[in-house]
């Protein structure tokens, strides 16, 4: 069995990365790691099962994984790999094999983690398509891990920018989850890259993806929580961020919102409060090889539109809030009829400057 057979068997025999890394330093070699008695293998503190899986490597699932890589974008990245990105190779416990589908060269470019709820408000995925589309043509390669809500929204986001996106999964990618993402991740390996540490054929299941968070975080310069409940995984995300010594920013929220809430914890905690994606830029870009300037001119033309609204639409924006109203809020809140705040919102949504939501209607703050 040559090396990358060997690597293969070892991540297969689930392996945690710390233990892998430490059983190389004493044998030098994945070859030579299968080739070891039982005896050598249990005077390196290994568990009875652990050294069972060793001793026993999983042939069909290692064929498996070489056949998945003959496949076109298909890949297979070890830890000493060339393509494997350095960021990565810098947090406690990091992966010693990826498995990617798209353009690798992504995994070396500037990132920005985007992470929030699976259950977001309309005006949250706006947002979060927002930033991830301003952040993307700034230069910043958006990572995000696929799961419905904001992740979908920023994936979306960042297709529209020039600087593609990033989605980490912790399933094997002989499928895609979740199903409805299938489209959205055929994207995203063509403008992008799918990453996982994950053998080919490992089913989704909920232990995997706090370790795939680490992923997330540990990519990327920075982490963005958009929006996220007290208990949210994308806490789990921002803290390892934070343990990685990477940058932590949240957008606040209202007071009201339960979905507000670990956005706010992470604030008093010390993550940068951001309310536009100059917030972002300011700190990032010291830190990573991007033109001061490259992100004015989608805000330069997003204001200009906002300046071509009439003044009776200029004042409808005026009587709203960011948080949602119904018509017969607006109507009270203004001169104006139902029957034309119903016409105004409309042409509002169009342009992306109001988002609806179970028959109520907040502004969309600008990035």
């Amino acid at each position: 069995m040559d090396e990358l057979h060997s690597r293969l068997a070892l991540v297969r025999a689930q392996l945690q990365p710390q233990i892998f890394h430490k059983l190389l330093d004493q044998f030098g070699s994945a070859v030579a790691i299968l080739s070891a008695s039982r005896n050598q293998l249990e005077s390196s503190g290994l568990s009875t099962n652990a050294i069972e899986r060793i001793l026993s490597p999983d042939l069909k699932g290692i064929e498996r994984d070489l056949a998945w890589q003959e496949k076109p974008s298909h890949h297979i990245i070890c830890h000493d790999d060339a393509v494997y990105p350095d960021q990565l190779k810098s947090i406690d416990q990091p992966p010693y094999i990826l498995y990617a589908i798209g353009d690798t060269d992504y995994l070396q470019q500037p990132q920005l983690a985007m992470v929030g709820s699976r259950t977001p408000t309309a005006a949250g995925r706006r947002t979060a398509i927002d930033f991830a589309q301003h952040l993307s043509q700034a230069g910043l390669t958006i990572t995000s891990g696929l799961a419905r809500g904001i992740d979908g929204a920023c994936h979306q986001g960042a297709l529209q920018g020039m600087a593609g996106t990033i989605a980490v999964v912790a399933n094997g990618l002989h499928t895609i989850y979740p199903k409805s993402h299938t489209r959205l991740a055929e994207q995203i390996a063509q403008q992008g890259c799918i990453v996982t540490e994950s053998p080919v054929g490992t089913a989704p299941h909920k232990g995997l993806f706090p370790r795939r968070n680490r992923i997330i975080s540990g990519l990327s310069t920075g982490t963005l929580v958009v929006e996220a409940a007290k208990n949210s995984g994308s806490l789990i995300t921002a803290r390892l961020a934070m343990e990685q010594g990477r940058e932590v920013f949240a957008i606040p929220g209202s007071i009201h919102n339960p979905l507000s809430k670990g956005s706010h914890a992470l604030i008093k905690q010390g993550a940068k409060l951001v309310e536009t994606a100059e917030d972002i830029l300011e700190e990032l870009i010291p830190l990573v090889n991007l033109p001061a300037s490259s992100h004015t001119s989608a805000q330069i033309e997003e204001t200009a539109e906002s300046h071509e609204l009439d003044s009776s639409y200029q004042s409808l924006l005026k009587c709203m809030e960011y948080e949602p109203a119904s018509i017969d809020d607006l109507v009270e809140r203004s001169q104006l009829t139902a029957a034309e705040i119903a016409s105004m919102l409309l042409i509002l949504e169009l342009q992306g400057l109001v988002v609806s939501e179970n028959g109520r209607y907040a502004r969309v703050k600008a990035c």
